[in-house]
């Protein structure tokens, strides 16, 4: 099997915006070789990490843009760019195997275009870098638009966002602490030779030196840790959960806080969770199953309240849909995926998410509004929004040592081997 013409089918419907790669690439592999799957998953990835830079470099080059029926050429190309600049494969091996994919995808035409293209990087690398080191594009290897709104939202932090979003995420482990604690558990690990350090905000977090299978971490399939990024677990701490109450975990795919949410409070009355996509709520029941927690899940629109019996809630987590800018590194694919024009529709859609859940909300009772995102178009300024349309709610402080202080919310930002990019705000209606 030729691994780059997989990568190249796997990547064509992505770099043509028609499906993310938390689609693609699953498909992809149920059909490669075990020994390859690593090999297919670090081109994928990689090759939508590096995606501004390398699609610069293929336009200084090109003749021509590519025809929209040839787009599996275009994503074959990108990853051989990809391989050339970023990996250790020998450069003959890359120029074979991707120059002969071509016969695979039925394009042989092209294969005397990939071999110039590809040979002239590898002769001329420096030379074609210096000269694109001058557009933003190329040089901090995200969207220009991305880039200009960043520099707008946040003129003291948008470099160091944008460097990070070019990194490796670390591997980050949220302990069962109803099962073991979060010390006992790292001494497992020490023992089963996997460093780690516990983390310095969630107190159920714990980072990985590398990432690992799953199946090395002692206890995963007995449900005494689950993978989860810091930032998300903050979450399950803010609703402040007591015994005894009714809980609504909306938008709540693939259920990582919805399982926080059981774990760190296992004498709640009721957790319920929303979701819109049957395939997606398929991946909750997956987790409950593992973790042994049980919650009942409607398959329905958390902006709709036709699926609401009138009886109220407690605790409220509207974890919104959002531009997921805050995750790139985890979802390269969003720099493609995403754009600017995204983000007001996106605003549009949390705040008649927010509105229709406050309606839920038991007087008294309190709501966290989060996201993935780092624009405060869909952070502070959803809420700044809402809080005018609703008298009866009050915004409350998060006193915290994570994130900064915002007007209304606090924004964490991805750190260097720590959490992802992420929004919380803390309402309470009155």
């Amino acid at each position: 099997m030729n691994i780059r013409a997989l990568a190249a089918r796997t990547l064509t419907p992505v770099i043509g915006c028609k499906e993310s790669l938390n689609t693609a690439l699953p498909r992809s592999l149920e059909n490669c070789p075990d020994n390859e799957r690593a090999l297919l998953q670090q081109i994928c990835y990689g090759t939508m990490r590096s995606l501004p830079r390398l699609q610069c470099l293929a336009r200084q080059l090109l003749k021509k843009p590519f025809k929209p029926q040839d787009r599996d050429v275009e994503a074959l190309l990108l990853c051989g760019l990809y391989q050339l600049l970023e990996m250790r494969i020998p450069a003959h091996a890359t120029l074979s195997e991707t120059v002969e994919a071509a016969d695979k995808l039925k394009k042989g035409w092209a294969k005397g275009l990939l071999n110039a293209v590809l040979r002239r990087v590898q002769r001329e690398q420096s030379e074609l870098e210096a000269q694109l080191q001058s557009e933003p594009e190329f040089h901090y290897n995200h969207p220009q638009w991305f880039i200009s709104k960043l520099q707008h939202n946040w003129p003291d932090h948008w470099q160091q966002i944008l460097e990070q979003n070019n990194q490796q995420p670390p591997m980050t482990l949220r302990v069962n602490t109803q099962q073991i604690s979060r010390e006992d558990y790292l001494k497992q690990l020490v023992d089963n030779e996997l460093p780690a350090h516990a983390t310095a905000y969630a107190d159920s977090a714990i980072t990985l030196q590398q990432a690992v299978d799953v199946n090395l971490l002692p206890g995963f399939s007995d449900g005494a840790v689950s993978v989860q990024d810091e930032a998300a677990q903050l979450s399950a701490f803010l609703l402040d959960l007591q015994p005894g109450q009714r809980v609504l975990d909306a938008c709540a795919a693939p259920g990582g806080k919805l399982c926080h949410i059981l774990e760190h409070q296992p004498d709640l009355n009721e957790v319920v969770a929303i979701e819109l996509e049957q395939g997606r709520a398929a991946r909750i029941y997956e987790n409950l199953e593992r973790l042994k927690l049980n919650a009942q899940v409607i398959v329905d629109d958390a902006s709709s309240d036709s699926w609401f019996d009138g009886n109220s809630f407690d605790r409220i987590l509207v974890d919104a849909p959002c531009s997921a800018t805050g995750v790139i590194r985890r979802n390269p694919d969003i720099k493609q995926l995403r754009q600017s024009e995204d983000i007001k529709a996106l605003a549009d859609l949390q705040i008649k998410i927010l509105q229709n859940c406050w309606n839920m909300l038991k007087p008294g009772g309190r709501l966290v509004y989060a996201t993935c995102s780092i624009f405060p178009q869909e952070n502070e300024r959803v809420v700044e929004r809402f809080l005018k349309l609703q008298d009866n709610a009050e915004h409350q402080v998060i006193e915290a040592d994570w994130g900064i202080e915002r007007p209304y919310g606090r924004q964490l930002f991805p750190q260097p081997e720590g959490h992802d990019g992420f929004y919380y705000a803390v309402l309470i209606k009155q």
